[in-house]
């Protein structure tokens, strides 16, 4: 079987360098993060992805994970006052975000619902947050042996996109085989598209699906093909080909 990859703990590390895993269920579920809120979440996931077992989660403390603002404004590129702000604002509003998960059953669509986090701090003087990750999402993050999503920080820490990011999220979930074809109701979900954007397709691709293409192509040099899929004139569903971009790969080894 698969063991999700442990780094070794090294303090001199750069953050960017660490690894951001999760289990694709996690991946491919409604987020309900801003580009802030998604930022710190993924960077305390890095943070504690060093812990190879869930025993050595409970040993180490791993519940709980402190991302100072010098870390968040390295790790990003903004400046020290936008990070402390940012660090502030997210330790208020991520006790209340929450993961979403629908699946269908006969009678119909199961929602289920659970917390990233279980307590938030914020110390305004030394410029930290400090997140108790929620005991459901714990086992989405920790340990994982299969079917789990992983890619390096530095791949998301010039987005200036939510929706950049989790394209590349779920694209990461699916790299075995080069594409990602969802509907266009669970490409909505995993995207937290808002409802007055899903009423109307061409909402969806020139505020969502053209941007992040984009977003992906410019700054993380990816080759990304994509289709609508049709039921008559109705768009039922959507198709990526993605890969990373060979050229501009040989070119980063050739320097």
């Amino acid at each position: 079987m698969k063991l999700q990859h442990v780094h070794k703990l090294d303090a001199e590390q750069p953050m960017v360098e660490l690894q951001v895993n999760m289990s694709n269920a996690l991946t491919r579920s409604a987020h309900g993060l801003s580009l802030a809120e998604k930022r710190i979440v993924a960077a305390c996931i890095a943070k504690t992805d060093q812990m190879p077992n869930m025993t050595h989660v409970r040993e180490r403390g791993a519940w709980s994970v402190r991302l100072s603002a010098a870390d968040y404004a390295d790790t990003f590129n903004v400046d020290m006052n936008t990070a402390y702000e940012q660090l502030q604002d997210a330790s208020e509003n991520l006790f209340n975000r929450y993961i979403r998960t629908t699946r269908k059953t006969r009678k119909g669509v199961e929602e289920y619902k659970f917390r990233w986090i279980g307590s938030a701090r914020y110390h305004k003087g030394e410029g930290w947050v400090e997140l108790d990750w929620w005991h459901e999402v714990v086992p989405h993050l920790f340990g994982l042996r299969r079917e789990f999503t992983s890619y390096k920080l530095k791949q998301t820490s010039a987005l200036r996109s939510s929706y950049s990011w989790r394209l590349l999220e779920v694209f990461q979930s699916w790299q075995d085989t080069g594409k990602y074809q969802p509907t266009i109701e669970d490409f909505c979900t995993a995207m937290d598209v808002p409802d007055s954007y899903r009423k109307d397709f061409k909402s969806i691709r020139t505020r969502v699906i053209e941007p992040a293409v984009d977003e992906l192509i410019q700054k993380n040099n990816m080759l990304i093909k994509w289709d609508t899929v049709r039921a008559g004139r109705k768009v039922i569903g959507l198709e990526f080909k993605f890969s990373s971009n060979p050229q501009q790969r040989l070119a980063v080894d050739q320097e």
